[in-house]
């Protein structure tokens, strides 16, 4: 048997704080066949965050001469900072068999949608308000305001959900993985990206 296979691009997205960076390096921990896709940012690099690993960390004019040359799949001002995917990136793992992965917010997460169609989107959802602003605080990341605007955010965003192809609930995190692995390894099967030849 045969078999040629064709790389897609998986959607991650969902409000900030329902765990979606952690269910995104589970799946890439566990399947050969996806890749990160590292995304542009003019943010500064957090504590323990590596240029090229998490993020491709950058000064606002290169930003700009990105943006103007076009670049970018999608791009999004979100908290204040501007975030982008590189088109060529994602093209050169996706013509190489790869799945490429995107954890991104659903501003950009909707852009990507409406170029390229074919993708699979999951969105990530937390299972109540309260626990969601508890996350935001216990990973320590932001400050009390900065919170507050990614509170008021979320609930936009959750109104946005019948967009995506897919929703998982993070109440528990074994559960959420496994329901995204599920969606994953039957998207793999499609017959537009999986091609076995009979002989």
């Amino acid at each position: 048997m045969k078999e040629e296979r064709k790389g897609m691009l998986i959607v991650i997205s969902g409000p900030s704080g329902t765990g979606k960076g952690t269910i995104c390096e589970r799946m890439l921990r566990e399947d050969p066949t996806l890749v990160f896709s590292v995304s542009a940012t003019t943010r500064a690099p957090r504590e323990g965050e590596k240029d090229g690993v998490h993020y491709f960390f950058m000064a606002e004019e290169q930003y700009d001469e990105l943006l103007s040359a076009d670049a970018f799949l999608e791009h999004a001002t979100v908290h204040g900072h501007r975030y982008g995917t590189l088109k060529s990136q994602v093209q050169k793992q996706m013509d190489g068999g790869l799945n490429v992965v995107l954890d991104i917010d659903p501003q950009g997460a909707r852009q990507v949608m409406a170029q390229m169609p074919g993708c699979v989107s999951v969105f990530i959802l937390p299972p109540s308000y309260a626990e969601l602003e508890k996350r935001l605080h216990t990973r320590n990341t932001d400050d009390s305001k900065e919170i507050n605007r990614r509170l008021g955010n979320a609930k936009g965003e959750i109104d946005q959900m019948h967009l995506y192809q897919y929703a998982v609930v993070n109440d528990d995190l074994e559960t959420a993985c496994a329901q995204v692995r599920a969606i994953i390894r039957a998207e793999k099967q499609r017959t537009t990206r999986y091609f076995p030849v009979v002989e």
